[in-house]
């Protein structure tokens, strides 16, 4: 499972999710991109099953680049805890999404094979997202 080798801060704040992605936004390295159109939060699991469905999709045909990272720490607190006593452990990671960030991007692969591949990465991801080309 993706994760941060070293983080400065292990518990992290909730945080809002407001406005749309700045940086990120646009296809840099790739011919097309999978873009989201929703904010949320994307953990590592997820993204490692879109990127495995791309990968399956294409075969050798092309690269593949995952443009995110799960940097978030989600924490829990164990079963049967009484509430109190600080916050609990990190579980998992996540990535925060805003909308207009591009997840995946991939080239040498045609217009139609990018786009069934990327449908079927957008199964595996709990948000709505739209494919784009390079200008």
């Amino acid at each position: 499972m993706l994760s941060p080798k070293k983080v400065k801060y292990r518990k992290m704040m909730k945080g809002h999710r407001a406005g749309k992605a700045t940086r990120g936004n646009y296809v840099s390295f790739g011919d097309f991109g999978l873009q989201a159109t929703q904010d949320g939060w994307l953990t590592g699991r997820q993204l490692e099953a879109g990127r495995i469905a791309i990968s399956r999709s294409i075969k050798r045909g092309g690269k593949v680049w995952c443009r995110v990272f799960p940097q978030k720490s989600i924490t829990k607190k164990a079963a049967e805890t009484r509430m109190g006593s600080g916050k609990g452990n990190p579980e998992y990671w996540v990535c925060v999404i805003k909308p207009g960030q591009v997840l995946f991007e991939m080239n040498g692969v045609t217009r139609e094979q990018a786009e069934s591949a990327f449908k079927l990465a957008a199964y595996k991801l709990p948000m709505q997202t739209r494919v784009i080309a390079r200008e």
